[in-house]
């Protein structure tokens, strides 16, 4: 039976604040800069009001979709999150076989605690790839190419994070990975400068990042990512109409409008604000998904409203984890699908291709959300 999660998202957090150490707990929960995206992300989500429709005959509204083709019991994907076996012993494990049992996409991060090859081996749902790109192009390719013989069925490119903002909290609590803690998808494929630096301060993850990433990456190179495997490629981190237009062009299959949860450029806007920009840009010729701020089924909701296909949902999966394993990231993505449920019968949408535009309006200043 799957544990109940507290009576609020707010109560979840409290009780993964209670039960991670401070240095893990502030790495999840931080942001970077002022975290002024970081607040901004959830506060979107308040400027937008919805307008449900009466009448509608709505009895039990249809949830079910589909991302690159592939079906989605609800349109929920987990994002990609490191380190998750900080968050608890089975990591990404656990996190992996709760939303196959809920027919909700994972994407598994490049920066994982298993590899793609054990998270593979549990997964019974879509697993899609989160890929950072290292100077070492050969490891790069590597690392796409296992992913593929794996079994993931999406390759996930961050582009926002060529390296790391400054996360003060990491900084201050001089983050680094405990002793025997491994990053799966990184062993025997980058030699020494795989292993996590030894730092005196400072945050071990940005030191990592600063080694490995390649800040040469341009649009040049998706021609190359297209030919390492047959993968659907996707873009995240997008924020502005012109680059939603770019990958358009260069046959990109889907973009997530991202700003790393408010982890990286700090002072940039909300996802939720600049998703109908684009949305628009993209006109249709590739999936837009988002993530940010997420917290309830109605938060879902408004995402569809202004033009997002899929939302991917971070850090309450973390809490979940945390609280619970395996059965608490299972009790998270069943209320947030119970959330949407009853968002769209309550809106009037049969199903979630019936959200439109007109179900939501802008909340007038001086509104309170």
């Amino acid at each position: 039976m799957r544990s109940t999660p507290p009576a609020n998202w707010e109560l979840l957090e409290a009780e993964a604040e209670r039960l991670l150490p401070q240095m893990v707990f502030e790495y999840y929960a931080g942001g970077a800069g002022d975290e002024v995206t970081l607040r901004d992300n959830r506060a979107a989500f308040a400027r937008v009001k919805l307008r449900p429709r009466m009448l509608c005959g709505v009895e039990e509204p249809a949830l079910a979709t589909t991302a690159l083709g592939q079906h989605l019991a609800m349109p929920v994907a987990v994002a990609p999150m490191a380190y998750q076996r900080l968050a608890h012993p089975d990591g990404e494990l656990a996190t992996a076989s709760a939303c196959g049992a809920l027919g909700v996409p994972m994407t598994l991060s490049t920066m994982a605690t298993a590899s793609v090859e054990e998270v593979a081996s549990v997964a019974t749902g879509p697993l899609w790839f989160q890929l950072y790109v290292w100077r070492d192009r050969g490891a790069t390719r590597a690392l796409v190419e296992r992913a593929a013989a794996a079994g993931a069925s999406a390759l996930v490119i961050t582009v926002d994070a060529p390296r790391l903002g400054t996360r003060r909290r990491d900084v201050e609590n001089g983050f680094a990975l405990p002793a025997g803690v491994r990053l799966g998808n990184l062993e025997g494929l980058l030699g020494a400068d795989a292993a996590p630096p030894s730092i005196d301060d400072g945050s071990q993850l940005a030191a990592h990042f600063a080694v490995l990433n390649d800040l040469q990456l341009t649009w040049r190179d998706l021609e190359w990512f297209r030919s390492l495997s047959p993968l659907p490629i996707v873009l995240k981190g997008v924020l502005t109409a012109e680059d939603a237009r770019l990958a358009a062009e260069h046959g990109v299959d889907a973009i997530v409008v991202s700003n790393h949860g408010g982890r990286q450029l700090d002072g940039v806007p909300a996802t939720l604000d600049v998703l109908p920009e684009v949305a628009e840009a993209a006109g249709g010729r590739l999936e837009v998904w988002m993530d940010g701020g997420v917290r309830s089924g109605t938060d879902v909701v408004r995402a569809l409203a202004l033009g997002a296909r899929l939302v991917l949902l971070g850090r309450p999966v973390l809490w979940g984890l945390a609280a619970g394993g395996e059965q608490g990231v299972a009790s998270v993505l069943d209320r947030l699908r119970a959330e949407i449920e009853e968002a769209l019968l309550l809106c009037g949408c049969p199903s979630v291709h019936d959200v439109t535009r007109a179900h939501v309006v802008r909340a007038r200043a001086g509104t309170s959300g």
